[in-house]
């Protein structure tokens, strides 16, 4: 008898980093049944799901839920928890919040594939607060008892995962500091295919990101004021207002906003290097750039020490300051020029074809489940990291 699998993802809003990972799951157990806390995802971007619609929470049916469903993050772990999944073999959990919390029985097997536990709740909760403007009076005290909360029931649902897999050697660190658990890592998949490689450069550097405060656009902005050197900054958000100020009145940095993504690839192809200022956890575009053949100027905490080989394929600055990302763009200009070939071999490590080869290995190792794994390729070798 076949065995059913169900897929559960914190909540479908938009196609980023973590629905591409939830996509490849899905290729891989095309029969699976998906849920979800909401789904809110518009017409136009549902296609990855394969025509599914996710059963969903009672969230999805709360009062101005479709715009401001993160306002009812504290009740989500109830709202996760009321998803009926008694029937399924195998639960595969795509988790970045609440996710890992649904909750399973004695025979059945859950792989929880963990973007990061909830980061805002964790190591991130005096940035959160310092940049949503609650450090002080009566909303920070009710902020700081929901993260309290969400801790307490965050550690608790972590003994109902069988399976923990982490997204890079940084998450795994993360989850054995959280979690206490050492876990095996595969990293998402890139659609490197996408990406070509081009071999001719041309003078200026590029970067894109959501312009939120967390990305760190405006001091890459600030560092090349002091620069002779012409950036393109790919991207729109709330901290659009910052950065045009950071490059008001300097002629060498072009803000061009939120871009078609034929013409992202372009500007990628093209540029001398791609400079990424934030801590991630573990950072897609940084990839697709090295697809092109572009090195990369990155911030080297999180995931980009894991992606960006340092005087090969890119240069790391060890701190998020104007003098750090300037000495970085100095030492890579005065270095030996990087091979565009060997950035793209690079980036082919994580590669759609990688994660999918990964993942069926080591979901193939789950109990009672080795016989039954669509779309498995046959005699697989271990080639995801174990930390």
């Amino acid at each position: 008898m076949s065995k059913r699998v169900a897929v559960v993802h914190d909540w479908l809003v938009t196609y980023a980093g973590a629905e591409r990972v939830l996509e490849q799951i899905l290729y891989l157990y095309p029969e699976a049944d998906l849920f979800s806390v909401c789904d809110f995802l518009p017409e136009d971007q549902r296609s990855f799901l394969g025509g599914r619609t996710a059963q969903t929470s009672f969230i999805q049916r709360l009062p101005f839920a479709r715009r401001r469903y993160r306002a009812y993050l504290p009740l989500m772990p109830l709202a996760i928890e009321q998803l009926d999944l008694s029937g399924y073999d195998l639960v595969i959990s795509s988790s970045h919040a609440v996710a890992k919390g649904a909750l399973t029985g004695p025979n059945q097997w859950h792989v929880s594939y963990v973007h990061s536990p909830i980061r805002y709740a964790w190591d991130l909760q005096h940035q959160y607060l310092r940049e949503a403007s609650l450090l002080r009076g009566p909303k920070s005290l009710a902020a700081r008892a929901m993260l309290h909360y969400m801790r307490l029931w965050d550690v608790r649902t972590a003994h109902g995962v069988d399976q923990f897999v982490a997204n890079s050697n940084f998450i795994a660190r993360r989850i054995s500091k959280i979690y206490g658990r050492v876990v095996p890592v595969v990293y998402p998949p890139v659609d490197t295919e996408r990406f070509g490689l081009c071999e001719q450069k041309g003078d200026y550097y590029v970067t894109a990101a959501r312009l939120v405060p967390y990305k760190r656009v405006p001091l890459i902005a600030e560092a090349f004021r002091c620069l002779d050197r012409r950036l393109l900054v790919i991207g729109d958000g709330p901290d659009r207002s910052l950065l045009e100020r950071a490059a008001k009145g300097v002629s060498n940095i072009e803000v061009l906003g939120r871009q078609p993504d034929a013409k992202v690839v372009e500007l990628m192809q093209r540029s001398r290097a791609f400079v990424f200022a934030a801590e991630e956890d573990f950072g897609i575009v940084m990839v697709e750039a090295q697809a092109c053949g572009t090195p990369v100027i990155a911030y080297g905490s999180g995931g980009a020490g894991e992606i960006v080989q340092d005087g090969l394929t890119g240069t790391l600055f060890a701190e998020q300051t104007v003098d750090s990302i300037v000495d970085a763009v100095r030492r890579f200009e005065a270095g030996p020029a990087m091979d565009p070939r060997a950035c793209r071999e690079n980036a082919e490590r994580f590669s759609i074809e990688m994660f999918r080869k990964n993942m069926t290995e080591l979901l193939a190792n789950a109990p009672a489940f080795r016989a039954n794994v669509p779309n498995a390729g046959s005699q697989l070798k271990s080639s995801y990291l174990t930390t």
